[in-house]
């Protein structure tokens, strides 16, 4: 056995008298090479208990096997789905992920994208935090990426400015199924808690909401639409904006924001969901098990997981034409608890 504090490929390259490449080849059972030298290459390697460095394997083979996946908050139910989707993808073909959270700040994802833009990635799928009004100082930590040929997906929070592939959920469709549901329930005096202000998703929900609201003769109050930001103590601007006495329904754009507000209301004495009816977005374990059980929009978050590494992995692997950009949309699901009323019942 030879002694050697740590073997490496070059020590393995000058034993065999061959070149460090075909000694990466052998050890990763490469045809090319010939059967004989490959088995003692690799008996060689085993017996010296050789482990690979990956940072010079990336290096020699000039890939990393590795996403960078950037998502905008780390304990919002939806994107841990739909990171559940992306690593589950990601390990059937190979590939390894890095999970950064934003934290909802444009100036942590730009540092974030600095960071993968420096080939720590083969690829990156994004979620981002910044709105269209503020992509303008933004769009140079995107363009690097695509300048340097590192494959972009986008997720959800997407924009129309930068060209690459996009999965996205029908966020119209998903705020027009959720309205129309509090309608058939007799419903009427809706309102919006939407603690994603600055994201254009919040507004194409509220589009959505509109519309179910005009097919049905009701006019839109955009004073029941309440924002939240981050910092916002929700349990003192509620109670402001809305009076609780003359709204019956609550939409609302995230599953804690959710929980929040249902708790809330039940401290002012608010029965749900005699008195108001709720519906939130993201359909995760909360949401089944507080009391009572919340009526859900579910976005399918591990299929946009599975759906934006698929792809992702097709670009890295040049499996799609380069200018051939696509935009999956992924409808959502009203799952029905107990936070809404029975279809059959109607308030007077």
């Amino acid at each position: 056995m030879v002694s050697m504090n740590k073997l490496t490929l070059k020590a393995i390259a000058s034993h065999f008298k061959v070149s460090v490449s075909t000694v990466s080849k052998a050890i990763n059972d490469s045809h090319e090479i010939s059967e004989d030298l490959k088995v003692r290459i690799q008996k060689f390697a085993k017996q010296n208990h050789y482990k690979p460095n990956r940072v010079a394997l990336n290096l020699l083979n000039r890939n990393t096997k590795t996403i960078g996946v950037v998502i905008p908050n780390i304990l919002n139910y939806f994107f841990v789905q739909v990171l559940y989707g992306i690593e589950q993808m990601a390990d059937k073909r190979g590939y390894s992920i890095i999970t950064c959270s934003t934290n909802e700040s444009i100036e942590k994802e730009a540092k974030i994208l600095d960071f993968l833009c420096s080939g720590a990635v083969d690829g990156v799928i994004i979620s981002t935090v910044a709105g269209e009004t503020q992509l303008s100082d933004h769009m140079e930590h995107f363009r690097e990426l695509l300048q340097k040929q590192i494959p972009l997906v986008m997720f959800d929070r997407v924009t129309e400015r930068i060209e690459c592939d996009k999965v996205v959920v029908d966020d119209f469709e998903a705020g027009y199924k959720a309205t129309k549901h509090f309608l058939a329930t007799g419903c009427k005096n809706l309102a919006i808690v939407n603690p994603i202000p600055n994201s254009p998703i919040g507004n194409v929900r509220i589009e959505g909401f509109k519309k179910a609201l005009q097919e049905s003769g009701l006019v839109f109050d955009k004073g029941k639409v309440v924002s939240i930001g981050p910092e916002d103590d929700m349990e003192l601007i509620l109670p402001l904006s809305l009076d609780f006495e003359k709204v019956d329904g609550i939409l609302v754009f995230d599953e804690i924001t959710t929980v929040k507000v249902m708790d809330i209301l039940q401290s002012k004495g608010c029965s749900i969901p005699t008195d108001i009816s709720i519906i939130g977005f993201t359909n995760g374990e909360l949401s089944k098990y507080v009391t009572p059980s919340v009526t859900m929009i579910s976005q399918h978050g591990r299929h946009i997981g599975e759906s934006s590494a698929n792809k992702l992995i097709d670009r890295i692997e040049a499996k799609d034409r380069v200018d051939d950009f696509q935009t999956k949309i992924i409808k959502t699901s009203l799952v029905v608890r107990e936070s809404t009323l029975p279809l059959e019942h109607h308030k007077c």
